[in-house]
């Protein structure tokens, strides 16, 4: 395997998302999102590889930001691929968990436009999680073949 598809497996199993890299094509099974940074980073390298995303399951929150970095033109949808969308925060010390509204925007300001509407008729980010799946979800990103 290229040096890329181990970090990518790699990196997944240390966010304990269940990605799995396949013959030049990324496949997101589960992720229920995390921390931002090591998406970001993830998906940067498969963004940098010229793989292909397959999203194949739920992929949730920052799991979301795939949208941001990979190509649209290189990411498809099966018809278990869920999208959820919720707005960021943060976690003090005392584990108290806050609203960071400036982040909900530069995250939001980064999806591609169809997904910024669909998100935006929908009452926009919040802390309620919003569930992008099925024609709806088809009518944005290609199936795969």
């Amino acid at each position: 395997m290229r040096r890329v598809v181990w970090r990518a497996i790699l990196a997944a199993a240390a966010l304990g998302a269940a990605i799995v890299p396949a013959r030049a094509e990324v496949r997101i099974l589960a992720s229920p999102g995390g921390e931002v940074g090591p998406f970001l980073d993830l998906f940067e390298r498969v963004r940098q590889s010229g793989e292909r995303v397959v999203i194949d399951g739920p992929c949730l929150s920052a799991c979301t930001l795939v949208l941001s970095t990979v190509p649209n033109e290189r990411i498809c949808v099966t018809r278990r691929a869920v999208l959820g969308f919720h707005a960021a925060r943060s976690v003090d010390r005392r584990g108290q968990m806050y609203a960071e509204p400036e982040a909900s925007q530069a995250v939001l300001d980064t999806y591609p436009a169809p997904v910024r509407g669909w998100i935006s008729r929908r009452g926009g980010l919040t802390s309620r999680l919003l569930l992008l799946r099925g024609r709806e979800l088809a009518a944005i990103y290609p199936r795969c073949r």
